[in-house]
């Protein structure tokens, strides 16, 4: 995937934050499926076993609160200068999962060495 356009990507999915809230962010089918096929790339190339170094943030049920993600970056550092592992359960119950499953893969994509996959 293009460098700008992922740079490009994750600075408007990080720009989204308004106040307590989060705006909309307007991504493309083509920006998406770019994203996934990157993706595929990156955690094909990762082991079944992580081996993890200290100190690492490991995070809970994020439930599509994408406000909450933005919020968690912004108190403890964000990618890479704080290492992340989600235990899972990215999305449901809010209407901006597919922002938090961008903003994620993007930094997966873009800082190989952080763990991001649960």
């Amino acid at each position: 995937m293009d460098e700008n356009l992922l740079d490009d990507l994750m600075s408007r999915l990080v720009g989204a934050k308004n106040g307590r809230t989060t705006k909309q962010v307007q991504l493309t089918e083509a920006e998406i499926s770019q994203l996934c096929v990157a993706s595929k790339k990156s955690f094909l190339s990762q082991p079944n076993i992580f081996e993890l170094e200290a100190p690492i943030k490991i995070c809970g049920d994020i439930h599509g609160q994408f406000s909450d993600l933005l919020r968690l970056f912004e108190y403890r550092g964000y990618p890479p200068t704080t290492n992340y592992l989600f235990l899972g359960d990215y999305v449901d119950r809010s209407k901006q999962s597919i922002e938090i499953l961008c903003l994620t893969i993007a930094y997966k994509i873009k800082y190989k060495e952080i763990s991001f996959s649960s």
